[in-house]
């Protein structure tokens, strides 16, 4: 049968626009899809300092550029909703079903994480009405407010950085005595004379009527409960790699998250996966760029063995 791309990519983050750079510059005919704007979670980045090449730079503009980049290299940048995947091995594809259906002879599952939820009474009931977890979304509606940040990891330091900036008071809550922040960041933070650090806690319940009003916290040391009065809560305590389509096809770790060797390759021989999706020891913008070009090598090769 025709097969529509040599190479699917689902998912526009940074995983997935390199890996489609690298495999249009590969020769490859190659296309993204993805339900979303290009960018993924870059689009809910405030202020970049750790990418290479930018002293700071905003996530939105980054991903501006890098989608400018792909297109200009020849990439099909497909608006679409993926169902299901189902490959093919011996005919050489995978088919993958969406608004359209498509075909590829490799596909690159590049759809990154979702937030981690508390799951704690009154998250849910709230979410939008005071529980937020993007702070460069959010962030605005709350200035001049009580803003309270819950994580201890980098994800929520760089919230709590754009939010001190907005707050009038801001609190992070944090449910062990040590962070697992860079340290660049920590201090950042510190240096802020709005900013109170609550730790060795965690949220039991977010309160409030038409919005938000309280969190009912407990210290994990003595177990005393005490109500804290906050406008609003951002979350930040991790991520969820977006796996449930490829689970039975692909292996996955007991977090969800695919499992790849280093060329990207994962059980299926058809399917890579890229970036936070991934077993990956680290979650970054260049680790999931990394990861692309890596992919799109192995994809290379895989199609010119499917071609022979």
């Amino acid at each position: 049968m025709a097969v529509d791309y040599d190479v699917l990519i689902v998912g526009a983050g940074p995983g997935g626009l390199t890996a489609g750079l690298y495999a249009a510059r590969y020769g490859l005919k190659t296309a993204i899809v993805d339900k979303g704007m290009p960018g993924g979670a870059l689009l809910e980045l405030d202020e970049i300092e750790n990418y290479p090449g930018f002293e700071s730079i905003k996530g939105p503009e980054l991903a501006e550029r890098m989608k400018s980049q792909v297109e200009k290299a020849g990439v099909e940048i497909l608006w679409d909703e993926v169902s299901s995947v189902v490959p093919h091995n011996d005919e050489g594809y995978v088919e993958v079903q969406a608004g359209y259906s498509y075909t590829a002879h490799v596909l690159i599952w590049a759809t990154g994480a979702e937030h981690r939820h508390l799951g704690v009474p009154g998250e849910k009931e709230f979410a939008g009405r005071g529980v937020s977890y993007c702070a460069t979304c959010d962030g605005p509606f709350f200035r001049g407010k009580t803003i309270a940040v819950v994580g201890g990891g980098n994800s929520a330091f760089a919230e709590a950085l754009v939010l001190a900036g907005l707050a009038d008071k801001l609190y992070l809550i944090h449910r062990r005595q040590g962070f697992r922040a860079e340290k660049a960041l920590v201090d950042k933070l510190k240096a802020h004379d709005n900013v109170e650090f609550i730790l060795d806690t965690v949220v039991e319940e977010v309160k409030g009527d038409q919005k938000v009003n309280a969190l009912k916290i407990k210290n994990v040391v003595d177990g005393k409960t005490e109500e804290l009065p906050v406008d609003a809560v951002f979350i930040a305590i991790g991520l969820v790699p977006r796996s449930d389509i490829l689970k039975g096809i692909v292996e996955v770790d007991h977090s969800g998250a695919i499992i790849t060797d280093e060329r990207m390759r994962t059980s299926n021989p058809l399917i890579l996966a890229v970036g936070d999706v991934r077993n990956t020891p680290l979650r970054q913008i260049i680790t999931a760029a990394a990861d692309g070009a890596i992919a799109a090598e192995t994809a290379h090769e895989i199609v010119g063995n499917i071609k022979k």
